[in-house]
């Protein structure tokens, strides 16, 4: 039987509107008890009792033990329990200390569980950026090595113009292809990658057209004359336990790029949206993927899908989506409405851009799908 109970408000004043005033329904197979072991993620235990994942506070918010339900440990036993009134309330039964008159968790591990799968994102946390032209205006690059090589690895010395410092240790990035918004075409950014750190030789002298020398210590890639240097600390200071909630306000954003590459992909991929801090979105934010159903043009053969239409067919809706012009009663052009295929979880945010996981896809997700909070 299925347990419903109504959404608290977080303690923490955090307004979910997309389920505040819904009934939180528990899964039908929800394990009553429940061992933490090493490689679950908050996600995958949250699928155990949840429909939707990130209303795993909600179920948390129930249980006053616990302050903070994203530090859960390998060896915890996690049990679901039901008050008098019915409510759930799921129980940390390992590392509970009795107080008065409330007890807390006692932690005495290490490493708590993430949030997502971190072979999964920690690549993109660790090796990928998207910064800004401006970001990347400035800093130092590649002329060449010492050896007559277009692509340099391990153990080569490389010349750079620009200002290092003595035998500090910098990452070198490959500026990649830009971010590009599909409404206004403007650039968001740009992908940069790590390819490999060096450690600086000499620091030059650019006055006297003497460049700087570093020492290739490690290589994921080849590295190239115009990859650029920076600090190995700039970027990478990305948090792995994520707050899973709804935004509080409308988003709404497009898929313009995943890290695959590829046409179509599925859950567990990792996409780019061309929104970012300037619309409030944040690590942890939980959207919705929508896809627009296929537009439909209704002639005189009756109701048909663009690609099995006639070619004056196809020009006619071209025209009117070009000039905005109406519609006919011989020739009728049904742009149909979006439907939710999925949901995917923020985990890196820029000015303008963002990285993020899909957590579940009910179809084949493509870039130009929609994000949203429905």
């Amino acid at each position: 039987m299925k347990h419903s109970f109504t959404a608290l408000i977080m303690a923490t004043c955090i307004a979910f509107h997309a389920f505040a005033e819904e009934a939180l329904t528990v899964k039908d197979d929800a394990p009553i008890q429940y061992t933490v072991k090493e490689g679950d993620t908050l996600w995958d235990i949250s699928k155990l009792y949840l429909p939707s994942a990130w209303q795993w506070q909600t179920l948390w918010q129930q249980n006053p033990q616990l302050s903070n339900p994203h530090l859960i440990y390998p060896g915890d036993v996690l049990k679901l329990q039901f008050d008098s009134q019915g409510q759930p309330l799921l129980m940390l039964d390992k590392g509970i200390k009795k107080l008065s008159p409330m007890a807390r968790v006692a932690v005495q591990k290490s490493t708590a569980i993430p949030t997502l799968p971190m072979a999964l994102i920690q690549p993109l946390i660790s090796f990928e950026q998207a910064l800004s032209e401006q970001d990347l205006a400035g800093h130092p690059y590649i002329l060449g090595a010492n050896y007559n090589v277009k692509l340099a690895t391990q153990g080569h010395v490389l010349y750079v113009k620009g200002d290092l410092e003595q035998y500090t240790h910098y990452g070198i990035y490959n500026i990649g292809e830009p971010y590009i918004d599909p409404k206004s075409n403007e650039v968001l950014a740009y992908e940069v990658r790590l390819v490999g750190t060096a450690r600086v030789l000499a620091e030059g002298n650019l006055a006297q057209g003497e460049p700087a020398k570093v020492n290739v210590e490690s290589a994921k890639r080849e590295i190239k004359a115009n990859d650029i240097l920076m600090p190995l600390a700039n970027g990478h200071s990305f948090s792995v336990q994520f707050n899973m909630l709804r935004p509080s306000q409308e988003i709404n954003g497009t898929i313009i790029a995943s890290e695959n590459k590829l046409r179509e992909f599925g859950s567990t991929s990792v996409v780019i949206l061309n929104i970012g801090k300037e619309q409030q979105l944040k690590e942890g934010h939980i959207l919705d993927i929508n896809k627009r159903s296929p537009t439909v043009i209704e002639g005189n053969k009756g109701p048909r899908y663009v690609e099995d239409a006639n070619s004056l067919e196809k020009f006619t809706k071209s025209v009117r989506e070009l000039f905005g012009t109406e519609n006919t009663d011989n020739s009728v052009v049904w742009t149909m409405p979006q439907e939710k295929v999925g949901e995917l979880m923020v985990f890196k945010v820029y000015d303008k851009v963002s990285y993020a996981l899909v957590t579940d896809a009910t179809q084949p997700i493509r870039v130009g799908d929609s994000v949203s909070v429905n």
